[in-house]
């Protein structure tokens, strides 16, 4: 049954450089999971531009910590601005304040770009800090943790089967890509693309219930009885709680420094 749970992805650092994850992956995997919700929470609840400088160098710092590879973590943080940054181009035109300029008779307020640098920095910080300090883990790792942590049975067997087999159904989209290929298939924007394309979720769907009726009986076969048998142990050591007291105090800082 562990043998059916080993990961198929590998993790950041792994796959981009090969190398340890430095300071960061000698902690325990639980106190890098609540300290990264803690420095999350902490940094969106902050409103000043200074605090949230300090929170990103916070996150950089730790970044460098980790020993990830910079510039292929700057491009991920790249991806997720690109998800937000129509918004906060937007967000001046859109909020009222003192006019810096006027397009087409749209005036971009002072209050609105500042309101739109908080977000930036608030995104990225925290973004960053959940990369370094949860990224960094096994996925496998990760389902351990959440388990220790009391997180729902349910989610934690969701996970790490979809951890499991995401790839399987990624094997399997492109099969059944390739056989639609062999059959002169060509995407375009016509209802015969569409309704192909429904076609192949449908069958993906199909296929996947029959594997997943396929993967109980071999379970059951094996003695499984709902409950995955979660067979590392963690245990906190001086280092973690040392860590975690410089993160909090780090986190203390940026709320007093918030307030000034």
């Amino acid at each position: 049954m562990a043998h059916a749970l080993e990961p198929q992805a590998k993790t950041l650092a792994e796959a981009d450089s090969g190398f340890p994850y430095g300071l960061i992956s000698d902690h325990d995997p639980r106190m890098r999971i609540v300290m990264a919700c803690v420095f999350a929470i902490v940094t969106v609840s902050l409103s000043t531009i200074p605090a949230l400088l300090a929170a990103l160098a916070t996150a950089i710092g730790l970044l460098l910590m980790s020993r990830l590879p910079i510039r292929r973590t700057l491009k991920r943080m790249a991806m997720m601005d690109s998800f937000i940054i129509f918004m906060l181009v937007l967000l001046p035109f859109s909020m009222p304040g003192d006019a810096m300029f006027t397009v087409f008779g749209f005036a971009a307020s002072w209050q609105g770009l500042w309101k739109a640098v908080e977000i930036a920095l608030t995104a990225n910080a925290a973004i960053l800090a959940l990369m370094v300090l949860v990224g960094t883990m096994e996925p496998v790792t990760l389902g351990h943790a959440l388990h220790k942590l009391r997180c729902p049975e349910a989610l934690v067997h969701l996970l790490m089967f979809t951890i499991r087999y995401i790839e399987v159904l990624r094997e399997e989209y492109l099969r059944l890509r390739g056989a639609m290929k062999i059959r002169g298939f060509r995407p375009g924007t016509n209802w015969h693309t569409y309704r192909s394309f429904g076609y192949l979720v449908g069958m993906m769907l199909v296929r996947a219930i029959e594997r997943s009726e396929r993967i109980l009986a071999a379970m059951k076969c094996r003695g499984f009885s709902g409950r995955l048998l979660l067979l590392q142990d963690f245990r906190m050591t001086r280092r973690d709680h040392m860590f975690a007291a410089t993160l909090t105090a780090v986190c203390l800082g940026l709320l007093c420094l918030d307030l000034l």
